[in-house]
């Protein structure tokens, strides 16, 4: 008789939530007879009445408070940490779908938090639905709140590890998020790059990075200004999202180099020299010539073939500011050294090269004469991989910018030598 009369308690404890009349506090009460020492007996109880969808449909009601949904979330984590058939049953009740669309909702950090943390339970020793969980992060990572995208990121890597193979819509999902002004999210993106490089993706991922450094002429048009194109009028405009990505993908491309030099020979082969330079002359954004120039500067100083070609294709004076201060470099170019970077032509992509020793210097350029005028300011090469989005051909109405010959070139080596 006392099981039933607390079975009836709950059904109507259960119905109350319609109201939202001191739902919090009935909520805590369930999780004190939920988190005791004997707590099988009621939890049973609270499941036969429906408590899993109770809880899960409060998540989705707007009329009820933060507050309240916060507390359900709450004893949602301590069902699933009670066993791995509550966990199955919270996801046969449809549960992932309506956590995650509640963190992608919700407006409180701390809640948000304690989602992930329901998440990340529903993930471990759970093999039956953790290929659902896992798909439920990666349909998070669009979301429109910067908090949601950081914490699905986060916990997107332990699940990953979990599940061991890769779904085909991660690559392209954590590339778009690379398009964030927050650079919390932004880190969390790229250690999630960085693992995903151990997995079959990784030839894919590198060939999206490098794309992302030279976006298309149709996504660079849009930064044209709205006030009838009238330059005396000052446009104040945030960044566009693509050349966010574009700075984001040259640093990633930095981090995984550094940490692995057979990664770093595999983006020569994609020309990742050539979209690095043309990154650097991107003079929309200073961000994007920053971290271009910083990664370059690592492929010049471990690579001598990238030193020599990319010597060559900036010249003297130029190539002197590079190596000078690389960081910098995008304070202290003019109109025409960007239009050189801009439509440089390099091409590492065969061949063997050497790896340089820790410590090694890299020479300045050589005393050079300009000898000859090319057509400048293309921002990728129609002869790169597919997998880039390009502009086209350069237009030949443009800016004339300096460049050289190879044999020019070589021979003025020789003679400074």
């Amino acid at each position: 008789m006392e099981g039933k009369g607390s079975a009836g308690a709950q059904k109507g404890e259960t119905k109350s939530y319609m109201t939202g009349s001191c739902l919090e506090k009935l909520l805590k009460s369930i999780g004190i007879f939920l988190s005791a020492v004997s707590s099988n007996r009621y939890l049973i109880e609270f499941l036969e009445v429906g408590g899993v969808l109770t809880l899960l449909e409060i998540l989705g009601l707007e009329k009820i408070k933060e507050e309240d949904k916060k507390e359900s979330i709450k004893l949602l984590q301590i069902i699933a940490n009670s066993g791995r058939k509550y966990k199955e049953l919270i996801c046969e009740s449809y549960g992932v779908r309506s956590i995650a669309e509640f963190l992608a909702k919700s407006k409180s950090e701390e809640t948000q938090e304690e989602v992930q943390v329901l998440l990340d339970s529903l993930v471990h020793g759970n093999p039956k639905y953790q290929n659902q969980v896992y798909k439920g992060l990666i349909a998070l990572l669009p979301s429109a709140s910067p908090k949601a995208q950081q914490l699905s990121l986060q916990t997107l890597r332990t699940a990953q590890s979990i599940v061991g193979t890769i779904h085909p819509s991660v690559v392209g999902c954590v590339l778009n998020v690379l398009r964030t002004m927050h650079l919390e999210v932004q880190y969390e993106a790229i250690q999630l790059i960085k693992d995903l490089v151990n997995y079959d993706v990784c030839t894919v991922l590198l060939k999206g990075l490098v794309a992302l450094l030279t976006p298309s002429a149709k996504e660079t048009s849009k930064l044209q200004p709205k006030i009838l194109n009238d330059t005396t009028v000052p446009q104040l405009s945030a960044p566009l999202p693509v050349f966010l990505q574009q700075a984001a993908a040259a640093k990633a491309i930095g981090v995984l180099a550094r940490s692995n030099t057979s990664l770093a020979e595999d983006m020569l082969n994609m020309r990742v020299v050539h979209s690095l330079m043309a990154a650097m002359g991107n003079t929309d954004h200073s961000n994007s010539q920053r971290q271009a120039s910083l990664t370059l500067e690592y492929f010049v100083q471990m690579f001598p073939v990238v030193e020599k070609h990319v010597r060559k294709s900036m010249g003297e004076e130029l190539y002197n500011l590079f190596l000078s201060n690389a960081e910098d470099l995008f304070m202290k170019i003019d109109s025409i050294q960007a239009d050189i970077l801009a439509a440089n032509q390099v091409n590492v992509t065969t061949g063997e090269w050497g790896v340089r020793g820790p410590g090694a210097e890299v020479e300045p350029a050589p005393r050079l004469r300009l000898t000859s005028l090319s057509p400048a300011l293309n921002l990728s090469d129609s002869s790169n991989s597919n997998m880039s989005c390009h502009p086209g051909p350069p237009d030949q109405e443009q800016l004339a910018y300096p460049a050289h010959s190879q044999e020019d070139v070589e021979g003025k080596e020789e003679q400074s030598l």
